[in-house]
């Protein structure tokens, strides 16, 4: 009887342990420092498409904003480059569906566009955020835990300023 108590008190622990390792559903891992770093350089690849979908069909206000992302991605580029040579990971070269759809020519123009060139952003910041996020809860490298915690507070700002901006439009 005393063993059988033992295995139910076991297999109690051993759940409650699974609970708190952070809410992780089924199935779900942490990413790595190399799911980061691909995530970070497909975030700036989408703000590449950003800038390269203004000179299209932007107005000043629009051009002036892709070009300051597009200049701020490839700082973070050239920092996290150092981190990726350190750890010695090959990010995956691919294309974001958003920065795809942004920047086909379609029928939106003048304001339509505006408000969809502020609407894409806002899925592709919440994608990297969370990517941080999640790799902060148990993160793989001290350099890229660092350099996601210093990027956090400026990608949520700029989020929240292309939500504003979007809801004025």
């Amino acid at each position: 009887m005393r063993v059988l108590v033992a295995i139910i008190l076991m297999f109690i622990s051993t759940a409650a342990l699974a609970d708190s390792t952070g809410e992780r559903r089924p199935g779900e891992r942490v990413p790595t420092a190399t799911d980061v770093i691909n995530g970070l350089y497909a975030f700036s690849r989408f703000q590449q498409g950003l800038l390269e979908s203004t000179d299209l069909k932007g107005n000043a206000e629009v051009k002036n904003l892709a070009a300051l992302r597009a200049e701020e991605a490839a700082k973070r580029d050239k920092a996290l480059k150092d981190i990726q040579e350190a750890i010695g990971a090959e990010p995956r070269v691919g294309k974001t569906t958003a920065s795809t759809g942004l920047a086909e020519p379609d029928n939106s123009d003048g304001p339509a566009y505006v408000r969809t060139f502020y609407a894409a952003q806002i899925p592709e910041y919440e994608s990297t955020i969370g990517l941080l996020e999640h790799y902060l809860k148990a993160p793989d490298n001290a350099a890229l835990a660092a350099f996601a915690h210093g990027q956090l507070p400026v990608l949520r700002s700029q989020m929240k300023d292309a939500e504003r901006t979007m809801a004025d439009k």
